[in-house]
């Protein structure tokens, strides 16, 4: 069985983060493990609290899951402050890590910003240029590449700054309201638009988490990153689709979706 790594943080209500990342893991037939960053308290209507793990306890995760269960890919997702992206970043060159996807969560749905300027400046000088992909979407591309996004030609100038700046492959991801459901790959001077279905469906919590690690687990399978990214798509699409309604708010997917059905 292929073993893909998740390094995030916990999502109490199970929607994102870690627990969005380990079911998505499952569903698509790898074996999921995870170093947590931080913990979170939080519900399908926002955070009430964080509390960050300290950079030698998530240092003592990372060495003993490479130690131990060697991962074919790593998928990272929200880390908020300088100290764990530097020690993210040095286990991963220590341990030569493979097929590293990166989400880089610095802007919240709402538009808020996540990660203060020395942390963005930190992701992007030690853990970028280790990556084989970066997910950002549009408020987060625009932020990289520092001009605005308005249409999909602003996508594919956006994604073409910031792969030709840290040498690697970008998925800008289409939505607030720029080319919908439709995601950008820019990889080796060479774009390709994956289309997606707009689905009706408000509970959106965890597309993000839920994408990226799809695209791990294609890649930890052997696909290439065409491969990985439409097949990803797909299972997200699929879990969207199936209309789970739970909570108050923005509700989670059914990241399990393919693997059993509700009889009523």
């Amino acid at each position: 069985m292929k073993k893909v790594l998740t390094i995030a943080g916990s999502d109490s209500s199970g929607g994102a983060g870690i627990q969005a990342d380990i079911k998505t893991m499952t569903a698509n037939g790898v074996y999921g493990m995870s170093a947590v960053t931080a913990l979170t308290a939080q519900n399908t209507t926002g955070v009430t609290g964080i509390m960050e793990v300290t950079p030698e306890f998530l240092g003592m995760q990372l060495d003993s899951v490479f130690t131990d269960i060697y991962p074919d890919a790593v998928k990272i997702g929200m880390v908020s402050s300088v100290k764990l992206i530097e020690t993210i970043s040095e286990r991963l060159k220590f341990y030569n890590a493979r097929n590293i996807v990166v989400d880089p969560v610095m802007i919240s749905t709402s538009g808020s910003k996540l990660l203060q300027d020395d942390a963005i400046e930190t992701l992007k000088n030690s853990l970028f240029p280790q990556a084989i992909l970066l997910t950002p979407n549009i408020p987060e591309a625009s932020v990289l590449s520092g001009i605005s996004i308005e249409n999909e030609d602003d996508m594919i100038k956006a994604a073409e700054i910031i792969g030709n700046q840290f040498g690697c492959a970008v998925l800008c991801k289409g939505g607030h309201r720029v080319s919908d459901a439709n995601d950008l790959l820019y990889c080796n001077n060479k774009y390709k638009w994956f289309i997606g279905e707009k689905i009706n469906n408000e509970n959106t919590h965890g597309t993000g988490c839920t994408l990226s690690s799809a695209i791990a687990c294609g890649l930890a399978k052997g696909w290439d990153l065409e491969t990985s990214i439409q097949e990803a798509k797909a299972y997200v699409s699929g879990a969207l689709k199936a209309m789970l309604d739970l909570g108050k708010g923005s509700g989670p997917l059914n990241h399990m979706w393919n693997i059993y059905k509700e009889e009523n």
